[in-house]
Order: structure tokens, then sequence, then C-alpha cells
């Protein structure tokens, strides 16, 4: 039994569509510039993700690598040179592949790669754009999203922050949370209740400069995980003051800007983002589950000769071949029969084929998967357990998987609204 044909699968993906001969060009060029480049291996502990980043280390590393590959050319490909971008056409997903082939490290401005720059370049200023993207881009400057709050989570309308407005200021009182990187980031996607009177056209969009206001109306809490890990925060804020030049759009079309940010972070949105999955690579996908099942053992023998354990890595590499051949099917025009519905599908069935491929790593390792990463019996260095506990913020960031079938069945396939 081996892991099939994953280089194959992801070069079939990227040839389904035909591109340009600058396309082509810039494909190889990305190929070898990654190639010279990928950085070194860092002594410390990596995580798996941007939604797990606990240390300045950390993210000085991952920063660093964000910062590289954005001179390089291979972030911000598709935005607009004037602020900080390429200029190029269509190149950002060819970037992404190359750097997922490649088996780059992530970058690391999760939110303002895949959330705040294209609501930016949807909906700020001329002056806003100018400002916040270009060090967004290369990772100056790291970005976190203050939507949820204790209070409203799926129910994201009924967000109770309030900013209320005193001539060109905005005084802003209310509590965040779920907040990742908020404990690093200099800028925060806000949405704010502007009227009490109206639940959508009663919220407003601002972009605010929150590390700045640490001590001075802006707390932040670090919430740790049952990993150990502090990815996420609580924030809170007391009568802070900031300008007018801070709100996206105009006040009350929050919830058309949050909608916009929404759609980029589900992968719907009209501007792909950058983004090169996480550090885990093949080692945390079927592939590295075969391996696993080769060096665990059952009553003497390799876990991999048990037949449900085959039968389980099987059906994991059929749902993952079935995966690659609906992202072929995006990229064909005439099968792509509602924008949103393929964008959506593919994070939902992602997320929870993600889960359930290092739930089977854990039974494989049986009672080696009680032991923590930092246990040098720990099989495959603890990553398995790691991923199953991480995969559960994938299943509920952008709207939980329940919300995401919500979306499918009413807006995709017509179904009546859920009571």
């Amino acid at each position: 039994m081996d892991g099939g044909t994953s280089n194959v699968d992801r070069a079939s993906t990227r040839d389904a569509a035909r591109e340009t001969t600058e396309q082509e060009t810039f494909r190889a060029w990305c190929r070898a510039w990654l190639r010279e480049h990928m950085p070194a291996r860092p002594s410390f502990h990596l995580p798996q993700g941007p939604l797990e980043i606990s240390t300045e280390a950390q993210l000085e590393y991952l920063c660093a690598w964000q910062k590289s590959a954005y001179q390089a050319g291979l972030v911000g490909c598709d935005y607009p040179r004037e602020y900080g971008g390429r200029g190029r056409r269509d190149c950002q997903r060819i970037a992404n592949e190359e750097l997922q082939t490649a088996g780059a490290p992530f970058l690391p401005n999760l939110v303002g790669l895949g959330m705040a720059g294209p609501t930016i370049l949807h909906h700020g200023t001329q002056a806003q754009k100018e400002r916040l993207l270009p060090p967004l881009l290369s990772g100056d400057e790291i970005w976190c999203q203050g939507f949820s709050e204790p209070g409203a989570g799926s129910d994201l309308a009924n967000v109770q922050a309030y900013a209320e407005r005193r001539g060109d200021q905005w005084v802003i009182n209310g509590h965040k949370v779920w907040t990742t990187l908020a404990h690093f980031a200099t800028w925060m996607i806000l949405l704010c209740r502007t009227d009490k009177a109206d639940k959508y056209r009663g919220l407003t969009y601002f972009a605010v400069p929150i590390k700045a206001a640490v001590g001075k109306g802006v707390e932040v809490r670090p919430l740790v995980k049952m990993t150990g890990e502090a990815g996420f925060n609580e924030v809170l804020f007391e009568d802070l003051v900031v300008g007018d030049d801070c709100r996206l759009d105009e006040v009350g079309r929050g919830w058309a800007v949050a909608m916009t940010t929404l759609m980029h972070e589900r992968g719907a949105g009209t501007l792909v983002t950058p983004s090169s999955g996480s550090s885990g690579g093949d080692e945390l996908g079927p592939d590295g589950l075969v391996e696993l099942a080769w060096r665990s053992r059952r009553g003497g023998r390799p876990a991999a000769e048990d037949p449900l354990v085959r039968d389980g890595i099987v059906r994991l590499l059929m749902r993952r071949r079935a995966f690659e051949q609906s992202r072929r099917r995006a990229s064909v025009p005439a099968l792509v029969d509602h924008p949103q519905r393929l964008p959506l599908q593919h994070k939902l069935v992602l997320s929870e084929m993600l889960q359930d491929t290092a739930r089977l790593a854990c039974e494989i390792e049986g009672m080696g998967s009680t032991l923590v990463r930092t246990d040098e019996h720990a099989p495959a260095e603890g990553r398995w357990p790691l991923a199953y506990m991480n995969s559960y913020g994938f299943t509920i960031a952008a709207g939980s998987n329940e919300i995401q079938r919500n979306i499918l069945g009413e807006r995709v396939l017509g179904l009546p609204k859920t009571k």
C-alpha cells in the first residue's frame, strides 16, 4: 500500500486550465526561485498553522519568509502596483500552487492576506489602500479580526461592540473574542454597532491600529487552547478613540463590507489571496498516514497490515482524489454553476477530511497518541494528536461547518431558510 500519486494530482490540478504565456513563464520562475530560496528549518518548533503562532521567534521566522516571498513577487501578485502589488493577472493562484508543492512554510499574516487585504482593496479609500496594503502584503504589519463576541459568534449581525461618533472621531467600547494573532497584531478589522435600532444597517466597519492603543483603551488577553498554544485572544475596548479615517466605506454599510471579508475568508471572493497551507505539509496528509501505519506496530506486525487500518486509509485516499478532481472542476467555467458552490464546498470538505485523517492517525498510534509533543517517545514527534486537536479550529473558522451547510443549502441549492 502506498500513498497514491499526490504529485500527479497537484500537477493535474494545475494543468486543468489553459495558461497564458505570461502565466507559464511566471510558474517556471516561481518554481526556480523556490528551489533556490527555501528557508532552512529553525532550531525551534514551528506551529502547524497561523492559528497556533505563540512566540516572537516563530513570528519573526515566518514574517521573514513572507517578506522574502513578497519581495520576490510571490505574494500580492494580482494587487495593483500602486498598492504594493505586482499588477499581474490571475498569477497569485499559480504562486500559491507552487508554494504548496514546494512544501514552503506558511505565510503568517493570515487575516491580513485572506481577509483585510481584499476588503481594503474593495472598500477602502485611495489613502487607505496606499497606507495599509504594502506593509500588509510584506508582513511588516500583522492583522487580526474583530468580529466574534461572547454573545455573537455564528450570529455575526448581533455584535454589540459599540462605536459612538463624536465629531470626526469614534469612541469604541466592547469585547471581541477568538481573535487570532491579536497579541502580535498592529491592525484589526473591526465590526461595530453604530445604530442600535437596526440589526444589519446599524453596523459600521473599521480598520483600527490596536498595537499602538494597548494600555490606552485596548487590552489583549491570550486564550490558551488545550494544546498549550496561545494563538487566540480576547480583546477589550474601553473608550478607545480613533479617527474617522479608520472607517471603511460608509456608516451603516458594515454588514456589506463584512460580507466581502467573509467571502474571501471562505475562498469565495473575487480576489485569489496568498496562502501556502501549513508547516505540516504532506506529513499531515494521507501520505504521512501511510508512513505512520508502516511504522506503528499491532500484535508485533505493522499496523498497515491490519485490514481495518488499510480500509480507513484507502477511504481517505479516495476522498482526497475526489477533492482534487473537484478543484480541477473549479478551473472550467462551464462546470461552475454557482460562484459560491465550490469554494464553500471545498472549505467544508477539506476541514473534515483533515480532521478525519488526524483522527485515524491517533487510532493507529493507540496509546502513543496520548504522549505530548515534547515526549521523546511520542510517535511522529507528536504531530498527529496536535493536528487532531487543532483541526477543530478549522471546522469552526470562517463560520462553522454547520453554518457552511446552511449557506450552501439556502444560497446555492435554494432550500428554505432554517428556523
